[in-house]
């Protein structure tokens, strides 16, 4: 048996039962990653010597019986490159962090190592988590399992692709304007951006603030219940975390969705939209609907604002977060410099990437004198607009469903040379994020070019168990799929 083939929550019952050792595990995955990554290119650490020795740790915990409560404890787990580790390399894919070390960890590794997970390394992103295709990291693209002449998407394509190669049993993404969705549905997984303020973005380094935020991604809705119950928590560190009512997330995994009401908007059915993403798509809410939800089409106007929007306050926090990478307190400084005012200029343009760079400009000019108030406060205004329409639709839906991305996989370089092109693929998760709501993605289909496409549905603020309790639900009635190199069909 090819454990590397289960579930995360599977193989954590295989190690409670003792018919699988934590070792054999961490060696499975090991082995899994030194055959395909070179391939796939989904990690930039792979931390050996650190998760055979946690291995062993967590086995003697697990054998006295002081992790029973962990349906987790002994599986491995990939981590995005710009949540802190301590002592391990902590990027963000850039080379002005390729030396960056953190001396702490941060508050969700805390969390996943007090439930036993061992972190077998860290995986690869765009840089700083700017863009949609994982192919602007300084470690080069990584390629899409089901096909690598496409994406992976982003930011979190590593952490995606991981999962879908099973050279990850799971991962910890995060999600800005649909870093963990997008992804997901090139991959054909399951990803979980949470409300905002649910999981602790202490260790968490900043694209945007206000709109960051750390998920789960899986290859089933049971796993990502599993890893986000482990992961949300109060933390006094994190001044925006929320103490939640309930974090009994894995509760929700019950086959029932008689009486809940479903909404999609008509915008996200319009011009743009791949057909064959269309039709998957209804397909789902049909299935929903067999199973006893109601579903009906409404207006939702203000989300045709939420790219702009999005893209200005995005960019403003960008810019304003950058700033601290100057080449003076940590991280790669310019060899060749004749003063601090050359350090700061050289460290910077030779440390970030293009789409860095144009992001903290476009941030930069929008918070300038003279454009703020036509800019980032028209931007900031529209937010609230956006939050209110998402407001009065939960007042008569429970769930907004519809596409996670306009299209499946795209290929190699297609949006990289258009950055407007790449921006515009957010269409469908910016709003979620500039709302603070929950979302969820998983697969509802595969295209005629045998890609995956995913279905998104939306919740209002901390009502993740309704999410839940729905894309399990629809998950019953479909079989996971596996990209050609897992089932065989090629050979990595």
């Amino acid at each position: 048996m090819d454990i590397t083939s289960l579930s995360a929550l599977e193989l954590g019952k295989k190690i409670k039962a003792g018919e699988v050792t934590v070792e054999e595990a961490v060696r499975a995955q090991l082995d899994k990653i030194k055959a395909r990554d070179s391939v796939y290119n989904c990690y930039v650490t792979v931390m050996e010597e650190e998760a055979l020795k946690r291995a062993a740790i967590v086995q003697k915990k697990i054998d006295a019986g002081e992790l029973d409560d962990s349906p987790l404890a002994g599986v491995p787990v990939a981590i995005k490159d710009n949540i802190c580790t301590k002592g391990v390399l902590t990027s963000c894919s850039s080379k002005i962090m390729s030396n960056f070390l953190p001396p702490y960890d941060a508050t969700v590794i805390e969390r996943l190592e007090a439930a036993g997970a061992v972190v077998i390394g860290k995986v690869n992103m765009d840089e700083f988590a700017m863009g949609s295709t994982t192919e602007t990291s300084y470690y080069g693209p990584t390629k899409n399992p089901w096909d690598t002449d496409r994406v992976p998407g982003g930011s979190s394509g590593g952490a995606a692709a991981a999962v879908a190669a099973e050279e990850a049993w799971y991962a910890l993404g995060s999600d800005t304007g649909g870093s963990i969705r997008q992804p997901s549905s090139f991959c054909g997984v399951t990803g979980i951006k949470p409300t905002y303020g649910s999981v602790s973005r202490y260790g968490l380094i900043a694209y945007a603030s206000s709109l960051d935020q750390i998920g789960p991604i899986a290859r089933n809705v049971s796993d990502c219940a599993a890893v986000l119950e482990t992961i949300a928590a109060y933390d006094a560190k994190d001044s925006t975390s929320v103490q939640m009512e309930d974090y009994h997330f894995t509760e929700a995994l019950v086959d029932d969705v008689k009486g809940l009401r479903i909404g999609i908007p008509k915008g996200y059915l319009g011009e743009g939209l791949d057909p064959e993403v269309k039709e998957a798509v209804l397909a789902a809410a049909k299935t929903l609907e067999a199973k006893g939800a109601s579903v009906e089409m409404f207006d939702m106007d203000m989300v045709d604002y939420a790219i702009p929007a999005y893209y200005v306050i995005a960019s403003a926090e960008a810019s304003s977060n950058l700033s601290r990478f100057d080449g003076v307190k940590y991280g790669y400084r310019t060899p060749d410099f004749e003063d601090l005012q050359d350090v700061y200029k050289k460290t910077r343009d030779e440390g970030f990437g293009m789409e860095v760079k144009r992001r903290m400009m476009i941030g930069a000019f929008v918070l300038s004198s003279g454009y703020y108030d036509a800019y980032y406060i028209k931007a900031l205004q529209v937010k609230a607009l956006i939050k209110k329409g998402f407001d009065e639709a939960f007042e008569k839906y429970d769930i907004i469903l519809g596409p996670t991305a306009p299209t499946t996989a795209l290929k190699m370089g297609e949006n990289l040379s258009d950055p407007l092109k790449m921006y515009l693929g957010d269409i469908y998760t910016v709003s979620v994020n500039l709302a603070g709501l929950p979302g969820i993605s998983l697969p509802c289909g595969i295209d005629s070019q045998g890609l995956p496409i995913g279905v998104q549905m939306i919740g209002q603020a901390f009502s993740e168990k309704i999410l839940i309790r729905a894309a399990y639900a629809f998950e019953q009635t479909r079989n996971y799929e596996r990209p050609a190199c897992v089932k065989g069909g090629e050979q990595a």
